[in-house]
This record gives structure tokens, sequence and C-alpha cells, in this order.
């Protein structure tokens, strides 16, 4: 019999690799997440999928990683240079955060950020794809960086249960309206059950 298991998906895995003196090591995360799910990501079968905290500089680097990474049951998503910036400082920072924290005059709506966005929410969406899925396992997506990915999710296997958390608040319909593509956010949110 299947055990059914639990993944969680956010932008950043609970540990990040450090490069020191020539080796890679793994330093675990002080944040609130990685604190809270700690206990669950650690027990048997279940993953968590997420960006290491550094850009590697070839494939055997990428490969050690996913190597030290396998038996903390931990799954890196490896991004560019270009893509943290476009995905994350520009989509996720320039326009998610402001609106959502009611300070519209801040947000920059440039397309290159959302097209990143897009283009990391499928390449996360593309690592779990990855991972043996099986129709039992429930499935927690973490905040605005990974608002696609409940969709993306969804069109993989429309059987599995997919919960979504936001950990800042959502805002208003006449700010979140602002968004030229809010449509797209709204849909892939209602990828989730929950």
């Amino acid at each position: 019999m299947y055990k059914k298991r639990t993944i969680i998906i956010s932008n950043r895995l609970p540990v990040r690799i450090e490069r020191k003196d020539g080796k890679l090591n793994i330093i675990p995360s002080e944040g609130g997440l990685a604190t809270g799910l700690g206990s669950i990501y650690k027990e048997d079968g279940n993953i968590w999928i997420g960006w290491p905290g550094f850009v590697p500089k070839n494939d055997k680097e990428k490969v050690q990683v996913i190597e030290q990474l396998k038996p903390l049951n931990l799954v890196p998503v490896f991004l560019t240079e270009e893509e943290l910036e476009g995905y994350y400082e520009g989509f996720s920072n320039e326009v998610l955060w402001p609106i959502f924290h009611y300070h519209p005059s801040y947000a920059v709506y440039e397309s290159s950020y959302w097209e990143m966005y897009e283009k990391v929410n499928q390449k996360f969406a593309d690592i779990f794809a990855e991972q043996n899925i099986n129709d039992a396992d429930e499935i927690w997506i973490h905040d605005y960086q990974l608002m696609l990915l409940p969709k993306l999710i969804r069109a993989l296997n429309y059987r599995l249960s997919i919960g979504y958390f936001q950990h800042i608040p959502f805002p208003p319909d006449e700010l979140f309206r602002s968004i030229p593509w809010r449509d797209e956010l709204l849909k892939g949110l209602l990828g989730a059950d929950s």
C-alpha cells in the first residue's frame, strides 16, 4: 500500500547552500516557515522543493548539491542570476510585494518581470513532475512567489489535493485590479483546493 506523502513547495528551501573555502556547506534557515514545517518534511517520504539559496557554477556543483540534500528530503530548484532578478527581485518584489502591502505607487509593471515569473513557476512545476507523484500525495504551496504553481500542478494531475498558503495579506480588489496580469494570477491560485 502506498504511503501518502506531503510535498511542500516554497520559493526557498529550509536550508541554504554556502560556498566557503572551495566547499559547499548546508546552513539551516532560521525563518518561520522552516521552523514551522521542519518536522513535516523530515518525516519518511515527505519532501520539500525550493531554491537552495545559491547559483551553482557548473553541473558538477548541481549534482553535488542534489546529493547533499537528498538525505534531508530536500529537492533543489536551481535558478540563474537572470531568473532571480526577474522572478524574485522583479515581479515578486517590484509588483506583488508593493500591491499586497497597499503601496501601489511603488509597483513597477515590467513585462520582462512577468515573463520570468511565468518561466520560474514552470520550472518549479517541472521539478515537481520529476518526483514520482501519486494521487494520494498532498501538496502544500507557499507564498506569492508561486501563485501560478497550483494551476500548473493541477494540469499535471487533477486528482491531487493542493493547498496554497499566502504569508502576506491579499490586497483589496481595487489594488489587485491594477496588476496587468491579475487574471493569470487568479487562475493560477484557482488550481488549489484551499
